[in-house]
């Protein structure tokens, strides 16, 4: 199982998504109690753009207790999906636990505030990203101004008087 895991792998990493896609499905077919195998299966759905094909690999993935950085990359995987499908909720339950398992991850965040926008909760969606921002740029103008867009990113409907 191993070899073909990472024929399959390697296969999507050089573009190959289709034969990779082939390869995965097969092995879930051989190894459905796979938590990682579920979850590239999910991982091969999704580049392919065919994300409602990917989500019961991701659920199955999340729960035969796929963990540490592949649970990470699922969670953020399966959360981005949801989304993307117009299950804002899900997609935002997804980001939440995946943050409060994660919560350095900044592209979990990003994603995260997507799914905000997306409920109408531009407000909240924003403040992340301007944290965001301000937490991960070396960009020496936003560098600059850090504190100050750290102070307003939960304040910007606030009228200054």
């Amino acid at each position: 199982m191993k070899e073909q895991l990472e024929k399959a792998m390697q296969l999507r990493s050089e573009g190959q998504l289709e034969a990779s896609n082939q390869i995965l499905v097969e092995l879930v077919r051989l190894y459905p109690q796979d938590a990682l195998v579920n979850y590239q299966c999910a991982w091969s759905f999704d580049v392919l753009g065919r994300e409602r094909e990917a989500i019961p690999f991701y659920e199955k993935a999340v729960s035969l207790g796929l963990a540490g950085e592949d649970l990470e990359g699922a969670l953020l995987g399966m959360g981005s999906t949801y989304r993307t499908l117009g299950e804002y909720e899900s997609s935002q339950r997804t980001f939440r636990k995946g943050m409060e398992l994660f919560p350095d991850n900044r592209a979990m965040k990003v994603f995260y505030a997507m799914t905000l926008y997306n409920l109408q909760q531009h407000p909240q969606a924003m403040e992340i990203l301007l944290q965001c921002i301000a937490e991960s740029s070396s960009d020496s103008e936003i560098q600059k101004y850090k504190r100050a867009i750290l102070f307003y990113s939960d304040q910007l409907d606030k009228i200054w008087e």
